[in-house]
């Protein structure tokens, strides 16, 4: 199911990241500049090895894509939006509460998982505070990212609003590419 290593060494998770980024940049032709990449790198580190998160390897979220992977994934992909649209945003906030988004550490394709579309967002919030020290800002960033699901969890920031696109891009990349 991975196409990652599941070891814990954090160059296997970059070395993926950098696979994927064809997709991940936001035009043809665009490239990332390699003190930003070293950038995300260093902001990444500091979440995806830990013990919880690497147990996301072992969750198929879309296709044959795991929810490590798409996290690493919509990490990525906002920390890209972000320097590419010149938005200005909490970037330590933005690739933290873009990893996170769907920290919720269960198989949602289990039947017992009803309502998970708007549910696992507020769950994966609670998990996330208690394995990371979150700002209010990460907080929100998780818990509205399915946004318009529900109408009334709205995210209060860019970096909000950013990881909402970015997860359903990928998640739309995902799905009908990753299969």
């Amino acid at each position: 199911m991975d196409r990652i290593d599941n070891s814990t060494s954090l160059d296997s998770t970059i070395s993926y990241m950098e696979d994927t980024a064809h997709f991940m940049n936001y035009a043809q032709g665009s490239t990332i500049a390699a003190e930003d990449r070293e950038r995300f790198r260093e902001l990444i580190s500091q979440i995806c090895q830990n013990e919880n998160a690497l147990r996301m390897k072992g969750f198929r979220q879309h296709g044959s894509v795991s929810t490590y992977q798409h996290c690493i994934r919509v990490a990525w992909r906002s920390f890209c939006l972000n320097l590419q649209l010149h938005a200005g945003s909490d970037e330590c906030a933005l690739v933290r509460g873009a990893f996170l988004h769907d920290y919720y550490l269960y198989d949602w394709h289990n039947a017992e998982n009803k309502g998970h579309a708007t549910n696992h967002p507020c769950i994966a919030e609670q998990n996330a505070a208690i394995d990371f020290d979150l700002s209010d800002k990460e907080r929100n960033i998780i818990a509205a990212h399915m946004w318009p699901l529900p109408l009334t969890r709205i995210s209060t920031s860019r970096e909000g609003w950013i990881v909402c696109l970015a997860d359903k891009l990928c998640s739309l990349y995902e799905t009908l590419f990753l299969r």
